[in-house]
């Protein structure tokens, strides 16, 4: 779901209706084959990844998504799989509610870019639009937020969310433009923090890219959905099955990273040259010991795709069950802690 933004997209429709091939789509079908079974691709987005399963031999594909385009603009092929399509509005934290003893599980956290792409969806920092920014079409906006928040939680949700090490005083531009006018657009946002920064070097990011990844996060709840999501796989799969996860960012690649290795029983080692150390009964053996990125030639095709990373791991027997929030490093606003 989802990403520019976050440097990696989901699939997404162009205009010419030619279907836009996800990132890290070759590698993750090769890591997962044989495909066979029940997948359940939790963010479907444009239907790439659920696509590339249902051809590769899935018998069946549930495609969760919680945005309501993404199964609009599926309506032109969907009906093409039959039964074999299953497309169900919702989240991918609640996915064991919809599926059970599934034998994947298919989680690509980039934006789609058909969110991008459509200025009045409000994600983009190129485009004027309203500055919405949510998924759902529901909910609080990110208008609300940015004109409603007081300094310090907005610094805090820049910081921790976008990482950006000028939070403090965009936070505080930010407070400063209000009290002038509401701040509605994404490009008088994009002004507001393009003011506080200097002007990005050839190569470099957009000033205002990590201010608008942290906002986006914040209105979304992603980082809450990826760790509920990932326990909500482990009760999901049956023994056997196989969870794949596509990051494009450090901290959400730090949370898969530790999730996988916690359940796979991997508590590290006191020292480069200890041996780690086995837990019993591991939810989860490792199928890629480290992460898998794009290759040579899918970086020529797509450069957004630098950034991407790929994590395999399967189900075993041992019954499911929670594990604490920051033991996965996922920020925390405010010093509250789940």
């Amino acid at each position: 779901m989802a990403p520019g933004m976050r440097n990696g997209m989901a699939g997404a429709e162009t205009p010419s209706n030619k279907p836009h091939v996800p990132v890290l789509l070759r590698p993750l079908l090769d890591a997962v084959a044989p495909v066979s079974g029940n997948w359940l691709d939790g963010t479907f987005g444009a239907g790439g990844y659920t696509r590339g399963l249902l051809e590769a031999g899935a018998d069946k594909v549930i495609g969760v998504d919680r945005d309501p385009l993404a199964f609009e603009m599926a309506a032109d092929w969907a009906g093409g799989y039959g039964d074999r399509l299953v497309m169900q509005p919702g989240v991918f934290s609640r996915m064991d509610e919809y599926a059970q003893d599934l034998d994947g599980i298919v989680l690509d956290l980039g934006v789609s870019s058909m969110q991008l792409d459509l200025a009045e969806r409000g994600f983009s920092f190129m485009k004027d639009g309203p500055l919405d920014m949510r998924m759902s079409q529901d909910g609080e906006s990110a208008a609300d937020l940015v004109n409603s928040a007081a300094e310090a939680q907005l610094a805090d949700i820049l910081f921790h969310f976008g990482e950006e090490r000028a939070s403090r005083r965009i936070a505080k531009a930010i407070v400063k433009a209000r009290t002038e006018a509401p701040i509605t657009t994404t490009l008088r946002l994009a002004e507001i923090i393009e003011s506080c920064l200097p002007r990005p070097k050839p190569g470099q990011s957009h000033p205002a890219t990590r201010s608008f990844q942290g906002l986006r996060i914040a209105v979304n709840a992603e980082y809450e959905e990826l760790y509920q999501g990932l326990m909500a796989a482990e009760r999901a799969l049956k023994p056997g099955g196989q969870l794949a996860v596509v990051t494009f960012h450090s901290i959400e690649d730090r949370m898969v990273k530790r999730f996988f290795q916690s359940r796979a029983g991997k508590t590290g080692r006191a020292n480069r040259y200890a041996p780690e150390i086995e837990r019993e009964q591991p939810q989860f053996t490792l199928k890629t010991r480290k992460a898998v990125g794009p290759d040579e030639q899918e970086l020529q095709e797509n450069p957004r795709a630098r950034s991407a990373k790929l994590r395999v791991a399967i189900r075993t027997k041992a019954p499911a069950g929670e594990i604490d929030a920051r033991a996965l490093g996922m920020p925390q606003l405010g010093g509250r802690a789940k």
